[in-house]
């Protein structure tokens, strides 16, 4: 056996083993994405699944409560080389306000559990004022999902993984073949300090800037860890259903007053 025949067949073993280990990854990741008290069916994590494990059956989602997020000072800048060129540096002040701990689930149906997704602006604006809410300003969100030390992710400022938060459903590297995002609440993994539950992954989250509505927080479609980046945002047309999209809403005031 010539030394260049040889080559050749262990870089194929290699390749081989390579992908037999990113398939195992990929599957045993899919496994295990899901919290406590949820089960994996198919690219989704379900109290109760379906019999054919693609869907979840009477699935519902936990009692809503808001979180008291507190006076936040903190700087938005390229803390990493990711950011350079993407984000501006500023400084943000943000008086206490309250923000719901899960996104707006559909709460209907035998499917409740995921949240509302698809919604123009205006449907959101809708849904919170009829709650006697209102959507948060870009600054709240920041101050929410980063907190006063700026972090990268809402947990911290490392682990991108699967089972921190329902990102990579579609096209990998969580999960494949997904339809839509994953049932609230179910990656406790990635709650931030405060208790607020899927800020980054699953649904994206209108909020108000000053240069007009923007979404925070990633989605279920999302492919990249980088857009799972607190600072990052999604810019879409106001009016469009984007399946990415939905909403969380917030208050000046404590609603258990």
């Amino acid at each position: 056996m010539t030394r260049a025949v040889g080559a050749a067949i262990a870089l194929a073993v290699a390749a081989a083993v390579l992908v037999w280990l990113l398939r195992t990854r990929s599957t045993h990741e899919t496994e295990v994405a899901c919290g406590g008290g949820f089960v994996a069916a198919g690219a989704r994590c379900c109290d109760t699944p379906a019999s054919d494990g693609g869907i979840c059956a009477h699935a519902t989602a936990p009692p809503p409560r808001m979180v008291r997020v507190p006076d936040t000072h903190l700087v938005v800048g390229p803390s990493d080389w990711e950011a350079e060129g993407r984000v501006a540096p500023r400084t943000i002040d943000v008086r206490a306000f309250y923000l719901d701990a899960y996104e707006a689930p559909v709460a209907t149906g035998s499917d409740g559990a995921r949240p509302l997704s698809g919604l123009s602006l205006a449907e959101a604006e809708a849904y919170c004022r009829a709650r006697r809410k209102r959507l948060p300003t870009e600054d709240e969100w920041l101050a929410a999902a980063a907190g006063p030390t700026a972090r990268r992710y809402p947990w911290g400022d490392t682990g991108a993984v699967c089972r921190r938060a329902a990102w990579g459903l579609a096209s990998g590297p969580c999960a494949h073949g997904a339809s839509g995002p994953d049932s609230v609440g179910a990656h406790p993994d990635g709650r931030t300090q405060l208790g607020l539950e899927d800020m980054a992954g699953n649904v994206s989250e209108w909020t108000l800037s000053s240069s007009g509505p923007v979404a925070h927080g990633g989605s279920w479609q999302t492919a990249l860890a980088t857009e799972l980046r607190t600072w990052a945002r999604i810019e879409v047309d106001p009016a469009a259903h984007d399946p990415r999209i939905g909403v969380r809403c917030a208050s000046d005031t404590d609603p258990a007053h």
